[in-house]
């Protein structure tokens, strides 16, 4: 049978694990409570020049969560999140699971008609958000919506001159229609909300999908769900009190709420916050405070060696780095050790697995597959099962490729308001993730590609990855996307999108013989565009669907 847990070997990479694998705290509140009865009194937040204290993220908190409730906002209520990585996303959010809400952390790079959809479907009561966001496009969306309560706030607020880079264009503004942030935590300064009744099964967010295929669907991670996976990062990257995580993962997004806030909240490690992604600031950031830890996309190591600002740092202090989101190209590992010094640990997990399900674990080397040159995943973490199926839901072959089926306790109870689409996609509580992948004879999985993203040339399959990584070899690419477009004679072919390093050239025909001389003869690329940069979402990784509809 296909599946890790029939794998001999798992206290092997399990070195002062647990045994137990039962939560260490019902819900994901009592988790942060017991952290500040430890710790309060050391930073939580640190935000450029201004840092926050765990007694005081509490305070905060509480005088927002009161502030909700006076406004109406009662248990069950959702909250949506309109913010970038500020620290008072980390207030709002604590903020909202005081008052008994689920929050609905938003993708602040939303225009006003898919926020709209957003709001509508959750049923949002309030929104909390960023003032240039308000005026440009939430104010409208939050008033289609019939959203009664909202809060705005600036991303400058408490900070001191000079103002980072990052934030030189940012102006505070006036918000008609909604209420400041700052007004609210200083009128209820003191006080603490009632208590909420909140259990292991209780919806704590709901995240959205990217809505690749049809409207996003709002996942309902539990309370559960976020402390057990919070535990399997704090076991699986060996972190405690004494690392500093680099928040370089947006914080609406499940890597970033439960692989930065979550795992914080759990260990009382600091985060580093840096309003949005930049790769200048982050290095800097990282050196100051001596950041430890951090997840984020591979596109995100690329550009830290890639900006000249950012090599200006040292990033050695990163030990316990690890990768997201898409699959990481082994010469990128090899390179960013090479010049920065740490190795990158590879994890794998889906805003409907609460994050991680996968990851190498802090002082293993991700094995490479021989035979496509993948760099493995990682191995399931404790108390999840994983295995390789094949259509009909049944186990393949060890090393043979199919769809990656998880259950576990960081598996979502569905979809919110949609019970086809959960019985679909997680029948008998397992989740169907839709990524093709296989495992090896130890217990390692790999990834190969999404389903979806097949590419049949005159009846060959090729997987987009495995061209990708070819590419990635070549001494001048810095990024790559392999995708299928229609060929009258072939069905489909091969044509690949990719990006330049910096000071390098290299011909379209150049790459394409640079293939041709690795790949069968139906893989390699017979278009091959060059582009300044290739799109991204707003957690770094490449847009695959963006270039197949360029064509």
């Amino acid at each position: 049978m296909n599946t890790y847990q029939n794998q001999p070997w798992l206290r092997l990479y399990r070195p002062g694990a647990p045994a137990d694998l039962t939560p260490e705290a019902p819900d994901a509140l009592v988790m942060w409570r017991r952290s500040v009865q430890r710790g309060g009194a050391a930073p939580f937040v640190h935000y450029f020049n201004r840092s926050y204290t765990a007694a005081e993220i509490d305070s905060r908190s509480d005088a927002l969560a009161v502030a909700l409730t006076e406004r109406g906002l009662r248990q069950g209520d959702r909250v949506a999140l309109f913010l970038q990585n500020v620290p008072q996303f980390v207030v709002a959010l604590l903020a909202a699971w005081k008052a008994g809400c689920i929050a609905v952390p938003v993708n602040p790079m939303l225009k006003e008609r898919e926020l709209g959809y957003l709001l509508a479907d959750s049923g949002a009561k309030g929104l909390i958000c960023l003032q240039e966001l308000w005026n440009a496009t939430a104010a409208k969306a939050a008033e289609a919506a019939a959203v009664p309560v909202a809060v705005t706030t600036s991303p400058l607020d408490e900070l001191s001159p000079p103002l980072p880079s990052v934030l030189r264009s940012v102006q505070r503004v006036e918000t008609p229609g909604a209420e400041d942030f700052g007004h609210l935590i200083r009128r209820y300064a003191g006080q603490r909300p009632g208590p909420v009744t909140l259990s292991p099964d209780t919806v704590a967010l709901l995240t959205y999908t990217s809505g690749t295929t049809g409207d996003p669907k709002g996942a309902m991670n539990t309370h559960g769900n976020i402390v057990f996976n919070a535990q399997s990062y704090r076991d699986w990257s060996s972190l405690s009190a004494d690392d500093v995580c680099l928040a370089a993962a947006p914080l609406f997004h499940i890597t970033g709420i439960i692989g930065h806030i979550a795992v914080a909240m759990l260990t009382g490690m600091p985060m580093v916050l840096g309003y949005r992604f930049d790769a200048g600031t982050m290095s800097e950031l990282a050196e100051r405070y001596g950041a430890t830890f951090t997840v984020m996309a591979i596109t995100a190591y690329s550009a830290l060696m890639n900006e000249p600002s950012a090599r200006e740092h040292d990033l050695s202090c990163l030990t316990k780095a690890y990768s997201c989101g898409a699959p990481v190209p082994v010469s990128l590992v090899e390179r960013f050790e090479r010049e920065a010094g740490p190795y990158i640990h590879n994890i794998y997990g889906l805003t409907e697995t609460t994050a991680p399900t996968h990851s190498v674990p802090y002082g293993q080397r991700a094995p490479v597959d021989p035979a496509s040159g993948a760099l493995s995943i990682g191995v399931p973490m404790p108390g999840t099962l994983a295995r390789i199926i094949d259509e009909h839901g049944n186990d393949v072959p060890i090393g043979e490729p199919g769809e990656i089926a998880v259950r576990g306790p960081g598996v979502v109870p569905g979809y919110w308001g949609r019970p086809a689409a959960t019985a679909e996609a997680m029948p008998g509580g397992e989740l169907r993730t839709g990524d093709v992948g296989f495992m090896d004879a130890h217990g390692w999985f790999y990834l190969v590609d999404r389903k979806k993203d097949l590419i049949n040339a005159s009846g060959y399959k090729v997987w987009p990855r495995e061209v990708e990584d070819v590419l990635m070899t070549h001494p001048a690419v810095r990024e790559a996307v392999v995708v299928g477009v229609p060929d009258t004679y072939r069905g489909e072919t091969v044509k690949a999108y990719v990006s330049l390093l910096p000071h390098t050239t290299a011909p379209s025909a150049e790459l394409i013989e640079f293939c041709k001389a690795r790949l069968a003869s139906y893989k390699y690329p017979r278009l091959i565009e060059i582009m300044d940069e290739l799109p991204k979402t707003a957690t770094g990784k490449l847009l695959r669907r963006e270039l197949r509809a360029r064509g």
